[in-house]
């Protein structure tokens, strides 16, 4: 399906903002291979005989936009049910406490399905870090996280550990002109992606609010642990990319959607805790009902996130791979805060979560980064339905930032990447290695779930600094 403009759905009579969001994410989701003709034919009889579509499982919620039925989530109190879902647990004696408390909690909710614990689990917001969690036509907006789409990028170069000798000056100037990290602004120069002109930035009012912060921020990077950096990966005999296995120069990145996603998760978050009341205990896993109006404006919002975290990833290895005179062999991605619309083994649809946790189906490519100075995992999935098809999302910190800053000095820190071969642009001691698990046990207890398939030692870092 082309895509369709706001200019042609009000032309059709579609013309208040909840039917439009609605329009735009049922229709690419499950009408993509119709031509736009037939769309808005379809369009038009859902506008003019509403009723003959109200009980349609797909369309339904547009033709009652044109009802007296309001869709508005009501006021509704939950309690936490005694008995739980199945839960599996991996690297579970490295994980603290409150952690697994927070994952129980989780899993007493009326609308949680399944669920699994992640070994780099560590205490979040509502949901644990590195916890995955399926529900029943429901979205948490908390068990997504508030950096949504928060993603890892890998590219693969041609070129092997000689370039870095020969041309580190050019890479540390490259990372200096062409990334920009921090809370706000960006790049100095426009950057372009046809994510900016997303039909979904015209469906809801708070998206056509943050259109331009997204044009501002765009191809930019985040605070914490965020990162774009160079280094050398070794691939596997056989590696899924069918390159030759030895040492190649890659490019990776770290980081989300930025101010977008954390506009959105803060909007409906405060939507979703208010209409869904919930024990004191687990009122940030608060829900959205995907049948809702504010559930279908976070999912389309969340999608949109997502498209434009990709979108900031990919002007970071355009612009630093033109500005080296470089060309990618192959690039490696994947979101690790998201959720996505899975089907489970027995057949039940379902809405999977995974905050902090890598994609890991059968076959399925992904990036388990560590530290500043230790490796990051090239991994393709095992397909474990245990483990909601996921995989660690990093090494997980074992410190808070606060605890790592205090265990810590710039002179340790110094010393520590010396000994690594490591040159650190920006950063912080909050950052260091120490404060993450080592992430050799972290893989060790995740070999069930992902095959490696290559691994990645940074050389050039570069990160937010204070």
């Amino acid at each position: 399906m082309g895509q369709l403009k706001t200019k042609e759905l009000s032309k059709i009579g579609y013309t208040n903002d909840q039917a439009r969001s609605l329009v735009i994410n049922i229709f690419s989701k499950h009408f993509k291979h119709q031509s736009k003709d037939e769309v808005i034919h379809l369009l038009k009889q859902i506008k003019e005989d509403p009723h003959a579509f109200a009980a349609d499982p797909v369309v339904g919620a547009i033709a009652k936009t044109f009802l007296d039925e309001p869709l508005d989530c009501n006021f509704q109190s939950f309690s936490l049910l005694e008995t739980t879902g199945q839960l599996k647990i991996y690297g579970g004696k490295d994980i603290e406490h409150s952690a697994k408390v927070q994952m129980e909690t989780a899993m007493s909710l009326p609308v949680t399905v399944q669920g699994a614990l992640m070994p780099d689990a560590h205490t979040g917001y509502g949901l644990p870090i590195g916890g995955v969690l399926a529900t029943n036509n429901a979205v948490i907006p908390y068990a997504v996280g508030v950096d949504i789409g928060c993603r890892m990028a890998l590219s693969i170069i041609d070129e092997g550990e000689s370039f870095l000798k020969r041309f580190g000056y050019q890479v540390k100037v490259a990372l200096k002109d062409c990334t920009h990290f921090g809370m706000t602004g960006g790049l100095e120069i426009t950057q372009e992606h046809e994510v900016l002109d997303s039909a979904a930035f015209n469906a809801t009012p708070l998206l056509r609010q943050l259109q331009r912060k997204a044009a501002v921020q765009l191809g930019s990077s985040g605070t914490g642990n965020h990162f774009v950096e160079f280094g050398l990966i070794t691939l596997q005999e056989g590696n899924s990319l069918g390159i030759p296995a030895r040492q190649y120069l890659a490019l990776l990145s770290h980081s989300g959607s930025r101010g977008l996603g954390a506009a959105i998760a803060q909007h409906y978050t405060k939507i979703a805790m208010d209409t869904c009341k919930l024990p004191k205990s687990a009122q940030q896993l608060a829900w959205l009902d995907l049948n809702s109006e504010a559930g279908q404006e976070y999912w389309l919002s969340m999608n949109l996130a997502g498209d434009y975290a990709k979108a900031c990833h990919d002007r970071i290895h355009i612009n630093l791979l033109r500005a080296l005179g470089l060309r990618p062999l192959a690039k490696v991605e994947n979101h690790h805060n998201f959720a996505w619309d899975e089907q489970l083994p027995d057949g039940r649809q379902v809405i999977v979560h995974r905050k902090g946790a890598t994609p890991a189906h059968k076959g399925e490519l992904g990036i388990i980064p560590g530290s500043m100075t230790t490796p990051a995992y090239l991994v393709s999935g095992a397909g474990v339905a245990a483990s909601l098809f996921s995989a660690s999302h990093g090494a997980g910190r074992s410190m808070s930032r606060k605890k790592a800053k205090e265990n810590m000095t710039v002179s340790a820190l110094k010393k520590m990447l010396a000994d690594a071969g490591v040159t650190l642009i920006g950063g912080s001691v909050e950052e260091n290695p120490l404060a993450y698990k080592d992430i050799e046990t972290v893989i060790a207890a995740q070999q069930e779930l992902v095959n490696i398939e290559g691994r990645f030692l940074p050389k050039i870092v570069r990160m937010y600094k204070e």
